[in-house]
C-alpha cells in the first residue's frame, strides 16, 4: 500500500513549538519512526508539509491522480477551519485517517471539533508521535 502522510502549518517546528505540548522529538524524527513502521507493514510512505492550505488541497489531489491508496493526515489548526481540505479528502474517495499529537478535546475550545475529520475512516488524538503509528495500523487492517 502506498500512503501519503500530509502536515499542515507548524508541523514543521516541532521540536521547537510548545514543546510541553508536542513534546521535544522534530518532525525529522516523527518521519523516521513512521518509516520504520511503514517498513514493516510493507507499506511505501510519502511526506509532504506546507503551511498554506491550497498546496494541501494540490497535494491531495495529484497523490490521488499518482496512485497513492490511503492518506495520513495531520492539517494542524486546518483541521478546525477547512471545508476545502475536507471536500478533497472527500473527492479523493481513499481512506484517510486524521492524527492530533496533541488531545484537541483538552485544548482550547475552537480546537475541540474537527472538520476534516468527517472525510476519514478514524481520527486519533493526544497519543502523541504513536498515534501515527496507530494510523499505520488501523490502514493495514484494510
Amino acid at each position: 500500500m502506498k500512503i501519503a502522510i500530509l502536515h499542515g502549518p507548524n508541523l514543521d517546528r516541532l521540536g521547537q513549538r510548545q514543546p510541553e505540548v508536542y513534546g521535544s522529538a522534530t518532525l525529522k524524527d516523527l518521519e523516521k519512526l513512521i518509516r520504520a513502521e511503514a517498513k514493516r507493514l510493507g507499506f511505501t510512505v510519502v511526506f509532504f508539509q506546507s503551511a498554506h492550505e491550497g498546496a494541501l488541497v494540490d497535494k491531495i489531489h495529484e497523490l490521488t491522480d499518482r496512485g497513492i491508496e490511503a492518506f495520513i493526515v495531520n492539517f494542524g489548526a486546518y483541521s478546525h477551519t477547512s471545508i476545502a481540505l475536507r471536500d478533497a479528502l472527500a473527492s479523493a474517495d481513499l481512506p484517510a485517517v486524521e492524527v492530533h499529537i496533541s488531545d484537541i478535546k483538552q485544548r482550547e475550545k475552537f480546537r475541540h471539533h474537527s472538520m476534516t475529520a468527517g472525510a476519514c475512516i478514524a481520527m486519533i488524538s493526544g497519543k502523541g508521535f504513536p498515534g501515527y503509528i496507530e494510523a499505520l495500523r488501523i490502514l493495514s487492517r484494510l
